[in-house]
């Protein structure tokens, strides 16, 4: 496509160069650039843009856009300097341009809440492929086809850049995808990520304080999550929460309530509960239905009927939905339990905030039979006001806490710690050991016949971020390798 073709019906200005040059993509990472991008100037946390510029031309840029206007005159540069008011919106509608537009090909499905996205998206995924359609699955866990990882080279985002979104939905288009289900951040809404994604359906899950650093208040992390109403056809909400009640209320959509409570258009009741499994009854005004899943716990039921409406509200019939719902697994690093032969419940979960910890430990307290130990940390340059919730949220349910690291990038993991730990009860054994795989050594290896063990924070991630220094470390990994050398040892 040619620059002219790509910038006619955006506002811009246009200095230098010329704009009947092709354009092969988009990139804001100058090291990145390859022969036909054009570069796109932002400001990031650490460093500005402009300063890799001729780093851009050198690889290969053929244009240069910016968004501070006072940059025409002073840049003197063999490509065109273009102009445009906001970066990151222009990197949206430029990425979805060049790829002819692909969301539009399929529908889309936009997830957002501060816990359960990955669970939901996931559901609604097996959901779709169950009833023999096409889907893509996009978030934090990675990229799925019909339940197949798709490996692909990307950076790694719960909502992904434009650059590589748009190309990732058009391999979709061309595989014969039918239906896109993608997770929407509050940093993903707020950077513009999703701006020309076609949204049919934006699903609201829940609110509680999460990334209060990186938006700059609990104000503006609302007003990021409620962009996905303004970007969507459609909504679904959850009818337990207030804060979703609150967006649908204000916008004048078509919209479905779902919950376990009143008054909501899709109601699942709680029957029974199992140790593993729930016996529910959907009431909608599409039919009623009584069914199980193969999970305990409020917010695996609250994750199960958020999938449900979605579907249905796509147009699918709710009795089919409800016949495959019993088959509906649990994506990686979420409540995954670990097989051992030392009679411990071991668990892996991704539970990262307040309330991702209470649901977990609520459900796990329902089948401990002897102590249950819980690991964890908090992620240091943000969200401090979490620390000491989730201290008095582990204590509430454990009889032995491990504090170690969770990525604490720049901060001092003893800190973190200490603040964590002022949420304790007066009571509460601990101990903290800051190298996470001595940590889950030690938890493992001190646990006794009948205890459960919950790693929480990382789930399925396989770097741990120290200092300025990612280094490869995985919860899973860490258990086998114990797991291993126990039996190792009691074979010796």
């Amino acid at each position: 496509m040619q620059l002219a073709e790509l910038l006619k019906e955006w506002p811009c200005t246009v200095k230098g160069g010329s704009i009947r040059v092709e354009v092969s993509g988009i990139e804001d990472y100058a090291q990145g650039v390859k022969e036909g991008d054009l570069f796109i100037v932002r400001k990031g946390r650490m460093s500005d843009g402009l300063k890799y510029v001729d780093m851009a031309i050198n690889n290969g840029a053929i244009g240069i856009v910016i968004e501070d206007e006072k940059q025409l005159d002073s840049l003197k540069l063999s490509v065109p300097v273009i102009w445009v008011p906001n970066v990151l919106k222009f990197m949206s509608y430029s990425a979805a341009k060049l790829n002819r537009f692909p969301a539009d090909a399929m529908q889309v499905i936009a997830i957002t809440g501060t816990n359960g996205k990955t669970t939901v998206s996931h559901f609604i995924g097996q959901l779709l492929h169950a009833l023999h359609k096409n889907v893509i699955v996009i978030g934090t866990n990675g990229i799925y086809i019909n339940g197949v990882e798709v490996n692909i080279d990307y950076e790694h985002l719960t909502t992904l850049q434009p650059k590589h979104l748009h190309k990732i939905l058009k391999i979709a288009v061309s595989r014969g995808v039918q239906y896109v289900v993608l997770e929407a951040s509050s940093m993903g809404l707020a950077k513009h990520r999703l701006d020309d994604c076609s949204i049919d359906i934006g699903v609201f899950l829940n609110l509680a304080e999460d990334h209060i650093e990186d938006h700059g208040s609990y104000e503006k992390y609302k007003a990021a999550k409620q962009l996905l109403a303004t970007l969507s056809e459609q909504l679904v909400l959850n009818g337990d929460d207030s804060f979703c009640r609150t967006v649908g209320l204000q916008a004048k959509k078509k919209k479905a309530y779902f919950g376990l409570g009143n008054r909501v258009d899709y109601q699942l009741q709680l029957l029974a509960e199992g140790l593993t499994t729930s016996t529910c009854c959907l009431q909608s005004n599409k039919g009623q239905k009584v069914f199980s899943i193969p999970f305990v716990g409020e917010h695996h039921l609250q994750n199960t009927i958020a999938a449900i409406t979605t579907v249905s509200e796509l147009g699918l019939p709710i009795e089919d939905i409800c016949d495959v719902v019993e088959n509906l697994t649990l994506p990686n690093g979420r409540l995954e339990s670990i097989e051992n032969n030392l009679d411990l419940d071991i668990y892996i979960d991704y539970a990262h905030t307040e309330a991702a910890l209470r649901a977990v430990l609520q459900t796990l307290n329902k089948t401990v039979k002897r102590d249950l130990i819980v690991l964890f940390s908090c992620g240091g340059d943000r969200d401090k006001h979490k620390r000491i919730k989730m201290g008095a949220v582990a204590s509430k349910y454990a009889d032995m806490i491990y504090l170690t690291t969770d990525n604490p990038r720049s901060e001092d993991p003893e800190l973190i710690n200490s603040q964590i730990a002022a949420g304790f009860s007066p009571k509460q054994k601990y101990e903290m050991i800051l190298d996470r795989g001595t940590a889950i050594e030690t938890a493992i290896c001190k646990a006794k016949a009948g205890d459960t063990i919950l790693i929480a924070g990382k789930g399925h991630e396989t770097t741990q971020t120290i200092g300025s220094t990612e280094i490869s470390f995985s919860d899973f990994e860490s258990v086998k390798l114990t797991l291993q050398k126990l039996l190792k040892d009691h074979i010796d």
